[in-house]
This record gives structure tokens, C-alpha cells and sequence, in this order.
């Protein structure tokens, strides 16, 4: 066991870094859902312990109210969806194995989960090699495509480049970059990094912080003494109590230099403390404050079953999005074939809570509309700007001419 661990943390360690991992040969073999009942099991994949439980408890909670719903309204081809949840305990070793756990013993029909690049990395080849289907239901730093992967959450020019639009159109000219130091927060900093050089804005600083770090006094000082326009904020999971209470600390508030977050959603709003993010900016595609019938429902029946304090939010949404998107498909196809329902994707929509989302099939990510929120003092996050329309995910960026060369 220790050997086989061993193995896949030096996966991540390589997938992390860039280079390339299994995707999949003419020789692997398809392991084939168990539907031979009146249910079909998919698996639910989340961080129910360690540095991002805060973030992704909530999200496996959303995905069990989308199956609870659907069930109730007699399931999926006429069969009911069993969920079988796996913790994977905020470790990307983990979460290979209980991937391959999901897939070869309980036989799902599909998974739903992940948060971290890191860990969405790490399950790829498993995901891939076994030719299974993945829901990924958050925001991520692009430059990436996998024939077994849907993307649910917003690719690079849906969130980050919008953001950059949002910063430069307030006449922001100078940014720092604070981030967790794995996969992501680097990647998405090399996109900004080159957007800023392309349109004018310079890079006063760079730091990064161990995922789970509680220690930022020292980047707070360095953030204070550069005296940036504003920071670009992508720390994830809990680290983000600590910076934002070091960042008030330090005598920073949103007004002598904003932070724009893009992993800050509402559940994270009210575990850090909305006093210490008040006019703070966020980069989404869904507040809980969206405005629509189908978000006031979604939001009503959340707050039924988890309680009426529990706020949602942009990944539980995704999440919610996606287990009806995976429904949609597979009524399509007709079939819970893993084959026939990736060919059936392209085109297939669904009134979301964040408003009318569209799969892509060439890329299999999502049309979404990117909006710019602002923190109150409630812990809710109000709407200030939105595309205006679902934009048309572009992974690898191609259609920026400033991204050339970074794929």
C-alpha cells in the first residue's frame, strides 16, 4: 500500500508540473456501470475532512439535494440514483484511490466531485484509464481537456479573464498575485501575468502559501509595502481565514486596496468572517443573491433541507447543475452507456439556478455568464457587473491572442 501511494503521489507531483499523464489507449477497457437493478450508483467524491472540508462539505451536500429531487420525480430512465459517498480527506493520493474505488468495485454509472486542481489531476488518468465519467464542479485554471471529464465549473476566460476586464475597466494599472502554492494559484498567475503584460498592468509581487497555511503576516507586510491597485486573490481552502484576518491586521481594507477572490464563495464568506471582508470583489458565475425563478427555488429548498443559515454557492450550484446536466445526457442517449451519453452531450441545456447553461461538446465544458460580486456585511455577495450572456468556453484560450504559447 505504502509503495502504491507512494506511486500516486508522484503522479500528481508530474500531472502538477505539466507533464503528461495516462489519458487513456486503445488498450484500456471500460468499466461498465452496474444497472442491471431498479438503481443506478453514482459517486460522490469530496474533501469531507482536512484544509478543504470547509469548502467542499457543502458541495456533496448539493449534489445529494439534486438526487433527492430527480429521484422524487422518478429518477433517471426509470431508474433510481443510489449516491456512494468517499472522503477524500483534502489528499490527492486519496482521491486516486477512492476514484478507482467508485469505478471498479461500486461500479458508478458516474462521479461527481473534486475541488483542487490538484485533486482533479490526480484522478484523471484514473478517471480516463477506466474510461468512467467525471463531473468537476468548480472553477479551474484551463489549459485542459479530457474526453472523461465534463467541466461544469468556469474555464479561464468565463471567471479570471473577466475579472482582469473588471480590475482594468476600474482603472486598476497594478496587481499583486497571492495564492496556495500548487497547481492553480501557479497557473492561473502565468495567465494573469500574461494579461497584464498585454494590457498595460505590472505585477508588484508573487507569493504563494502551503495549502492549509495559517501563517501570512510576512505576505500581508509585502502586500502592504507595494502598494498595489489591488491583489488577485487564489488561495484556497482554509488559508483564506488567516490571510484575511492578517490583511486587516495590517491596516488593508477593501478600499485602500481591494482583493479580488476567485475561490471565495459564500460557505467561505461565513467561516472567515464578514467583517474581515466587507467590500472585498469575488469572480463567479452564481451568487445566491442571482436573480431568477429557478435560483429562488434552488435556494428555498437548500436552505429546507441543510438549514436556513446555510448559504449557497457558486460550486454547490455547478455541482447541483451538474447532476441534471448528467440526467439530460443520459435521457438523450436513451442509455446509461458511457459512450453514447459523451455523443449525446453537445448541445444539451438546463435551466440552472445561475441562469441557462449549455454543454459544449467539443471541449465539454459549460456555457456560463461570468459575474463580479462585492461582499457585504450580511456574508452575502451582491451582483456589480455580469457578461450580459452565457460566454462560450474557450479552455486553452485561443481566442486571446495575448495567451499565445501558454498551452
Amino acid at each position: 500500500m505504502a509503495a502504491c501511494v507512494a506511486a500516486l503521489a508522484a503522479a500528481v507531483t508530474l500531472s502538477a508540473c505539466g507533464a503528461k499523464t495516462d489519458s487513456g489507449t486503445s488498450s484500456d477497457k471500460a468499466v461498465k456501470a452496474d444497472t442491471s437493478g431498479d438503481t443506478v450508483k453514482v459517486g460522490l467524491l469530496n474533501s469531507l475532512s482536512g484544509t478543504m472540508a470547509i469548502s467542499e462539505v457543502t458541495v456533496r451536500d448539493s449534489v445529494k439535494l439534486a438526487i433527492e429531487e430527480i429521484n422524487a420525480s422518478g429518477g433517471v430512465l426509470g431508474k433510481k440514483i443510489k449516491p456512494i459517498s468517499e472522503d477524500g480527506a483534502s489528499d490527492w493520493p486519496t482521491f486516486a484511490e477512492k476514484a478507482q474505488k467508485l469505478i471498479k468495485e461500486d461500479r458508478v454509472a458516474a462521479t461527481f466531485g473534486c475541488w483542487t486542481s490538484a485533486s482533479r489531476k490526480a484522478v484523471k488518468p484514473v478517471f480516463e484509464k477506466n474510461k468512467s465519467p467525471l463531473f468537476y464542479p468548480v472553477q479551474y485554471e484551463g489549459l485542459e481537456q479530457s474526453p472523461y471529464i465534463f467541466y461544469t465549473g468556469a474555464t479561464t476566460n468565463q471567471q479570471i479573464t473577466p475579472a482582469l476586464d473588471y480590475l482594468k475597466s476600474q482603472g486598476k494599472k497594478s496587481l499583486y498575485l497571492v495564492g496556495s502554492d500548487y497547481v492553480f494559484p501557479r497557473t492561473a498567475n502565468k495567465i494573469i501575468k500574461a494579461y497584464a503584460k498585454a494590457n498595460g498592468m505590472t505585477i508588484k509581487g508573487e507569493d504563494y502559501a502551503p495549502l492549509g497555511s495559517t501563517e501570512f503576516s510576512t505576505i500581508s507586510n509585502k502586500v502592504k509595502a507595494a502598494k498595489a491597485d489591488a491583489v488577485f486573490n487564489t488561495l484556497n481552502g482554509d488559508s483564506n481565514v488567516a490571510f484575511f484576518k492578517e490583511y486587516k491586521s495590517a491596516g488593508l481594507t477593501a478600499k485602500s486596496m481591494p482583493v479580488l477572490s476567485v475561490s471565495i464563495a459564500e460557505e467561505e464568506v461565513k467561516s472567515i468572517g464578514a467583517q474581515y471582508l466587507k467590500g472585498q470583489l469575488t469572480s463567479w458565475n452564481y451568487y445566491q443573491t442571482t436573480e431568477g425563478a429557478a435560483n429562488t427555488k434552488f435556494v428555498k429548498a437548500y436552505k429546507a433541507k441543510y438549514g436556513k443559515s446555510k448559504p449557497t454557492s457558486d460550486p454547490m450550484e455547478a455541482a447541483y447543475t451538474s447532476v441534471y446536466l448528467w440526467k439530460a445526457m443520459v435521457e438523450k442517449a436513451g442509455s446509461f452507456d458511457v459512450e453514447k451519453v459523451k455523443a449525446a452531450a453537445d448541445g444539451v441545456t438546463f435551466e440552472a439556478p445561475e441562469g441557462t447553461v449549455t454543454v459544449d461538446g467539443p471541449t465539454q465544458h459549460i456555457h456560463k455568464t461570468a459575474r463580479i460580486g462585492e461582499i457585504g456585511a450580511d456574508g452575502l455577495i451582491t451582483q456589480v457587473w455580469d457578461s450580459g450572456k452565457p460566454i462560450k468556453p474557450d479552455p486553452f484560450l485561443k481566442g486571446y491572442d495575448w495567451a499565445s504559447g501558454l498551452s
